[in-house]
């Protein structure tokens, strides 16, 4: 309130002096007196003040249009003025909208209208940092791989956007199946920025797939350091790694060395089932089976497993089968109930010919947890207890529709595996095999268990004749060796040699 009183008072004030100085003026004798062409112009005071306002007014005038004209000319001769200034601004203005609606078609899939922007952009703006990268994706969507590839060369030239376009060049070469070439690129892109995580990933992926174990272990403590990867996880992989590198060394003329590796991926990862079977290996061919039972005793209380059991058995290969059964108590008293450990009581038994063993200890396996091979180690029983053929034959024929029990799956495609393996050789992921039973659907099959009824549904409905054709398959047993009765005991002795795997 009082400052706008103040100013109306100043205003006022003012206002006044003007009027005060013109009246003044207008007063005073005496004036301003110019000659022109002979003509006399006598001015008066106030007209004099009045004339001298408009003189500086046109002076003004004259020099700011003698500015426009050399603004002009330079303008004209190319020079940065206020015009070129005024029109840059339009440019970019014009400029970043292209940008904008590039991004904007880019994020809609639409590849060539965004090429279009893309291009218009660079040429208005003029800032390669800014449009190169969006030119080089536009291209990318709409196709234009020749000037994707251009774009991206010219970004790694730049040393800020050097790490962009290596890896754009390295996904370039994936995408067209030049795995060596976009390797090196990802090793490259790796040392410009170390705690890339997406860079990281691909490289140990094409380290593993290319299976150089050396680097890939070290691209995995680079994720570690980074915080990329949980210890826990690192461990793992790198006794998968270590593993990975000791795979296929222990051979007969396996060094020293080569056996430590096997023996180190086991300290790295006790329960990883390959690597403790591995180095159970390296230990026997050291001549240090007591280390062997060791480390397989540790890896089966973390999960029993018919390759540590195969491994156990070669600690002592020319022992008799009752002298294995005994010293396997050593394993099957870990984990007693387990399915596996009693599959493996039950194929040692069957090898020393202790049947009614051998069916004790499977159990109600064969009711809960039925799968091949149970079914298989029952028909074994069954011919080693003197059971009749139709009883043999009954087990075999629910082995064929059985589902065939845990093996080694990839978790990422499902796909099965015959032994464990690093990478999936299906869809190359890394460190995805587990040991779990495959989901299979049911599948009704003409050779399945839906064939049982006709296979010992004669003998149960007949046995008088079938009696008969009993004896006359005992009489063609002389002469001929491929009766039905050689073909079910070729099968059953086939199933007491899987059953001797472990043994």
């Amino acid at each position: 309130m009082l400052w706008s009183l103040l100013k109306i008072l100043v205003f006022v004030a003012i206002i006044g002096l003007l009027a005060l100085g013109a009246g003044f003026l207008m007063e005073t004798s005496g004036g301003v007196q110019i000659t022109v062409a002979g003509t006399e112009y006598t001015l008066g005071p106030l007209q004099s003040v009045i004339g001298l306002l408009i003189l500086v007014v046109v002076v003004w005038l004259f020099f700011k249009l003698l500015t426009l004209l050399m603004a002009t000319l330079k303008f004209l001769n190319g020079d940065e003025t206020a015009l070129s200034r005024y029109f840059d601004r339009g440019r970019e203005r014009k400029g970043y909208q292209a940008l904008s609606d590039g991004l904007m078609a880019l994020a809609s899939g639409e590849g060539r209208l965004a090429l279009s922007k893309a291009t218009k952009a660079e040429k208005l703006l003029n800032k390669p940092e800014l449009t190169n990268l969006l030119v080089a994706q536009a291209a990318e969507m709409a196709g234009d791989t020749r000037k994707a590839s251009e774009t991206y060369k010219k970004l790694v030239t730049d040393q800020s956007t050097r790490f962009v376009g290596v890896r754009g060049i390295m996904k370039q070469k994936l995408a067209e199946g030049d795995d060596e070439t976009a390797r090196k690129l990802a090793e490259k892109a790796l040392a410009l920025k170390p705690r890339h995580e997406e860079t990281q990933d691909v490289l140990l992926k094409l380290q593993t797939k290319a299976q150089d174990w050396a680097g890939a272990r070290s691209t995995l403590t680079a994720k570690l350091k980074s915080g990329n990867l949980p210890r826990d996880v690192y461990k793992r992989r790198d006794a998968v790694l270590a593993l990975s590198e000791a795979k296929g060394l222990l051979d007969e003329t396996a060094t020293v060395e080569q056996q430590e590796k096997a023996i180190e991926a086991n300290r790295l990862s006790p329960d990883l089932v390959p690597a403790a079977a591995m180095a159970a290996r390296a230990h026997i061919a050291k001549g240090k089976p007591r280390y062997a039972t060791k480390i397989l005793k540790k890896a089966w209380e973390a999960q029993p497993h018919p390759d540590l059991a195969h491994a156990f058995a070669e600690i002592a290969p020319d022992e008799t089968p009752e002298e294995r059964v005994k010293r396997f108590t050593a394993l099957t008293r870990i984990h007693p109930q387990h399915p596996e450990t009693r599959l493996i009581q039950a194929e040692l038994n069957i090898v020393a010919e202790d049947f009614p063993e051998a069916r004790r200890v499977l159990g109600d396996v064969v009711e809960k947890q039925a799968d091949a091979r149970a079914y298989t180690l029952m028909a074994a029983i069954e011919r080693g207890e003197g059971a009749s053929d139709a009883v043999v034959q009954g087990w075999l024929a629910k082995a064929l529709n059985a589902p065939r029990g845990p093996q080694w799956v990839c978790d990422n495609c499902h796909d099965i595996h015959a032994e464990w393996a690093p990478v999936c050789k299906n869809c190359n992921s890394f460190d995805t095999l587990a040991w779990q039973t495959p989901e299979t659907p049911e599948i009704a099959s003409a050779t399945g268990v839906h064939m049982l009824p006709l296979i010992i549904g004669r003998l149960e409905d007949k046995p008088e004749e079938v009696e008969l054709e009993v004896e006359e398959s005992e009489a063609r047993d002389d002469e001929s060796p491929d009766s039905d009765s050689e073909v079910i005991d070729a099968d059953v002795e086939m199933v007491a040699a899987e059953g001797q795997k472990p043994a």
